[in-house]
């Protein structure tokens, strides 16, 4: 079964975005379209068929960021993609000096409003 049928079986209506995701998984693999969006192919599993009782609005901005041409304002890099954007809060979780941009990134994290949302 594809992965749009298996939203579609699950999802009434289905979001678009939702449908960009399985869309996506159907292109690659299930598992290469969770690695591009930073999340694993279960939880993916789990959004497509409606499961998933995380942080919805979380794997909704990086997948609108990823394929959907979403975009945020970064204080530290301009205008870049919400998937970047979460991908960047995700890692200034964690202090790591490996590189001056990777320094940069974590404060400007740190301090942006955009950090404080929950991801999943």
């Amino acid at each position: 079964m594809a992965f749009v049928d298996i939203a579609r079986a699950h999802w009434n209506p289905v979001p678009d975005w939702i449908e960009v995701l399985a869309a996506n998984c159907d292109a690659a693999t299930q598992r290469r379209a969770a690695e591009r969006i930073g999340y694993s192919a279960g939880l993916v599993s789990n959004v497509l068929r409606g499961t998933y009782s995380g942080n919805l609005a979380a794997v909704e901005e990086a997948v609108r960021g990823a394929w959907m041409g979403n975009t945020v304002s970064c204080p530290a890099m301009g205008t870049i993609p919400s998937d970047t954007c979460l991908d960047w809060r995700r890692k200034a979780k964690n202090f790591a000096p490996t590189s001056n941009h990777r320094v940069r990134m974590f404060r400007a994290c740190s301090r942006c409003p955009r950090n404080g949302k929950e991801e999943a």
